[in-house]
């Protein structure tokens, strides 16, 4: 087994990969929302701009990863009651600096003829992303990987743009491909276990053993209760999973999961209503609704307030309607929300809060790692949480994953 890590560089994962997109701590948070939504994964890297006079180290160009739910809180936080237009306003002034937390250990450059036995073991030590060099010089790609990349058919190279095209302004994703040192692409952990879910057969028997069996299930994960402010899941959010459990708490101290929030579930929100919601909302609120065949509404707690129809217009002439929260403009499922009005004082009574795909991926204790990767795969998420009944006891990421696959596998260099 240890022959498939030794004998694999990590140039082979590299190929139909976009190029790195730029997004530099002074970008406003209106560009970062437009980056993170054109990447590949439900974050981004952030770079620090190099000085007008002066070398700048080659680590130090990096900041970290910055995600919707850190623009989510910052918004949640510093606008809370203000009006749609507030809210992206502060988008448009707010920089990425304001938001992000500085962790250049989560983002390494290496050279693409690393063994990949190496970058899963800088992965298991805390690196996040590998921003790998797309040198011309590097010919050493796998066959396999050389057609489709995320079911995406790749382009003939010679039809590729020209390198002379203008480049984009600073509002709109822009690619390392347009500095002087060339191109480069990141490689994110769901790369790797991408690339290692095609090689079960040399795994074996490691994809079919129990999560549990191989010690992937961490307890160590982060949960609120769904009675508590949606806000506060923000900071009690860890950074690796970005996920907090909404759960239930039964008489005998366990947590029944509901729900989760994450950053990959928001990947591609409505940053103004979703951080209203997160304002605004319970965390049950804030991820149950309706699940995809319509059943299960839940309705909010309005006072009795009687409205009254004297007839005139609900908005003024000239005056555009306010936005109204729904499940569709978070990231949830696609049905409008009906009764509510940001901003008014009351809500339709006895209508649904939002309807959401609030159903948690989950698995079992004894559910086989095959098919854990294969979920967290197929669903594109960072995590699955893993349940006994209806208990939660731990969760399953990324790292887990990829210990569990290199535990056995002897870093020989033969």
């Amino acid at each position: 087994m240890s022959m498939l890590f030794i004998h694999h560089v990590i140039g082979d994962l590299t190929v139909g990969k976009p190029d790195l997109m730029e997004l530099y701590d002074s970008d406003t948070l209106e560009v970062a929302a437009r980056v993170i939504s054109a990447s590949p994964e439900a974050s981004t890297v952030v770079l620090r701009r190099s000085p007008e006079s002066g070398v700048m180290a080659r680590d130090d160009r990096f900041v970290g990863l910055i995600n919707p739910l850190e623009i989510l809180g910052f918004l949640a936080r510093n606008c809370p009651d203000g009006d749609h237009l507030q809210r992206e306003n502060l988008m448009k002034v707010a920089t990425v600096k304001q938001v992000v937390v500085p962790d250049q250990g989560s983002l390494k450059e290496i050279d693409p003829g690393t063994r990949l036995i190496d970058a899963l073991e800088m992965m298991k030590q805390g690196v996040k992303r590998l921003i790998v060099r797309k040198s011309g010089s590097w010919r050493g790609f796998s066959k396999r990987f050389s057609v489709i990349y995320n079911g995406k058919w790749l382009k003939n190279n010679a039809t590729s743009s020209n390198p002379t095209t203008p480049t984009s302004t600073s509002s709109t994703p822009k690619s390392l491909a347009t500095t002087s040192e060339g191109k480069f692409c990141s490689l994110s952990r769901e790369d790797i276990v991408r690339f290692l879910i095609g090689c079960l057969g040399a795994l074996a028997p490691i994809p079919l053993t129990s999560i549990s069996s191989l010690g992937a299930v961490s307890t160590n994960f982060a949960f609120v209760e769904g009675s508590s402010p949606a806000l506060e899941a923000v900071t009690k959010m860890p950074l690796d999973p970005c996920a907090v459990a909404v759960a239930e708490m039964a008489p005998d101290g366990t947590q029944k999961i509901i729900g989760d929030i994450s950053a990959y579930k928001l990947w591609k929100c409505d940053y103004s209503s979703a951080a209203w919601a997160l304002a605004n909302l319970s965390a049950a609120q804030f991820v149950i609704g309706s699940d995809e065949n319509g059943s299960g509404e839940i309705t909010v707690p309005i006072p009795d307030i009687t409205p009254v129809d004297d007839g005139t217009p609900s908005v003024a002439p000239g005056v555009s309607p306010k936005k109204r929260f729904s499940s569709r403009s978070i990231g949830f499922f696609n049905n409008r929300v009906d009764g509510i009005n940001i901003g008014a004082a009351s809500l339709t009574r006895g209508r649904s809060m939002y309807r959401g795909r609030s159903a948690p991926l989950t698995c079992k204790r004894d559910s086989s790692l095959a098919a854990v990767m294969a979920q967290v795969l197929s669903h594109r998420a960072t995590h699955v949480w893993v349940t006994d009944g209806d208990t939660l006891v731990g969760i399953v990421g990324y790292v887990e994953i990829i210990d569990a696959v290199t535990k056995r596998a002897a870093p020989s260099t033969s």
